[in-house]
């Protein structure tokens, strides 16, 4: 979220939202944010968090729901992912953005997503098991590229020692690679 910085009055759209986590910062920062994901559950976990907020259901990979243009940054939080195609999302983030406004996207590291990670959920009563597919950095920088994004800045985070310390079975992670975060905007 440090690298989104919403600024009040910013049109924020969450894209994989899930329980609206990130949704608190955006209103404390003074920002309008909306919320898609496709999950019914982790929705309406969001709608009593953020009564107010509009959340959408709707699936990433497909057209979104929203014109062009619409919204100021495009924030989607380790779930890229989780997608077979993030490339269909990240052309519909960048149909979504107006001109200069930007994209941040954060996926688990690909070389921790090569291990076989998996993000759990329950979604219309079924528990489901979300595999992260071994994308690799350069795929994530030319899906952005291709859906006519510029500027792209990229961030790698390790594991450290204050991570192990909140979690503790991931001692082994202390110096390798944990998130790939990508920013990038659009021209005009």
């Amino acid at each position: 979220m440090a690298v989104l910085s919403p600024a009040p009055g910013e049109r924020v759209l969450d894209a994989g939202c899930g329980t609206g986590r990130n949704l608190a910062a955006m209103l404390d920062a003074g920002a309008r944010p909306s919320g898609v994901d496709f999950s019914p559950g982790m929705l309406a976990v969001a709608r009593r968090r953020h009564p107010g907020v509009p959340l959408i259901e709707a699936d990433l990979e497909d057209r979104l729901p929203f014109g062009d243009g619409e919204f100021d940054a495009v924030y989607c939080a380790l779930l890229a992912e989780h997608l077979a195609e993030p490339g269909r999302a990240v052309a519909e983030f960048a149909r979504v953005l107006r001109p200069g406004g930007r994209l941040v996207l954060s996926v688990f590291h690909p070389v921790l997503a090569a291990t076989g990670m998996s993000a759990q959920f329950e979604r219309d009563g079924a528990a489901y098991r979300l595999v992260a597919h071994p994308h690799a950095v350069a795929d994530y920088e030319g899906w952005i590229t291709q859906a006519g994004l510029g500027g792209l800045r990229r961030h790698e985070i390790s594991g450290d020692a204050e991570m192990a310390a909140e979690v503790p079975w991931a001692v082994w992670l202390v110096g390798k690679p944990v998130l790939l975060v990508l920013e990038a905007e659009k021209p005009g």
